[in-house]
């Protein structure tokens, strides 16, 4: 089986449980197409703030299968991507787009299968005047990404597995899904989840160490 087919068959919420509770880009990035699930190795940008010169010089270079990750810096109220940009990545086999910062033409994005993240929508275009960075390490979404690191998404947000960590992260991401099925069998047959986690043996070990606090209810 191909990485790609691996973390496809995993949820990014489980590749982040195996990175330690981790790896993934802020709540606000959200997914904008018709279709939220990728994986693939990023493709990084880092732009002048506000500036789009470089973004289809990047789109030129993005090889099948990979994902676009943008470093917009964060910036709202300028558009880094659209509609025709879109289409150009799809026609292409990019397999998803992941930006720090807004996109526009979300009426036509709406309906197109290539992944789009982003955290916000606005009309206003990028001017093109400045170089930006293409190859290099970036941050996006609060998240550092490297050239090579697999990102993988779906409706939950978007995760980046580090490729230097990626069979381990895989690897224990598929044991933990075969404890969570484990686990919902036993709870749809009845079973009580506290029960199934141990969770009053925790409690007990907490309080025992001091490391539980103790509630206090406020009477009237």
């Amino acid at each position: 089986m191909t990485i790609r087919k691996r973390l496809l068959a995993l949820r990014p919420a489980l590749l982040s449980d195996a990175l330690g509770k981790a790896g993934a880009m802020d709540h606000d990035m959200r997914c904008w197409s018709a279709n939220c699930r990728m994986a693939g190795p990023a493709v990084t940008l880092r732009v002048h703030t506000a500036d789009i010169l470089m973004v289809g010089k990047a789109l030129s270079e993005c090889p099948k299968g990979s994902v676009l990750v943008i470093d917009g810096q964060g910036e709202l109220n300028t558009a880094l991507w659209g509609a025709i940009t879109t289409a150009c990545a799809r026609r292409k086999g990019v397999e998803g787009i992941v930006i720090d910062g807004a996109i526009r033409d979300v009426a036509q994005i709406r309906h197109d299968k290539l992944p789009v993240f982003a955290r916000a929508a606005v009309p206003n275009a990028g001017g093109a005047e400045y170089r930006g960075e293409i190859g290099a390490p970036i941050q996006c979404a609060g998240a550092v990404v490297s050239p090579g690191d697999w990102i993988v998404s779906d409706e939950d947000g978007v995760v980046v597995v580090p490729k230097a960590r990626l069979e381990e992260t895989m690897t224990l991401a598929e044991r933990l899904r075969k404890v969570e099925l484990k686990i919902q069998r036993q709870v749809q047959r009845g079973k009580d989840l506290a029960a199934l986690l141990r969770y009053d043996e925790l409690l007990d070990s907490k309080s025992a160490t001091g490391g539980l606090p103790q509630m206090r209810f406020l009477r009237k």
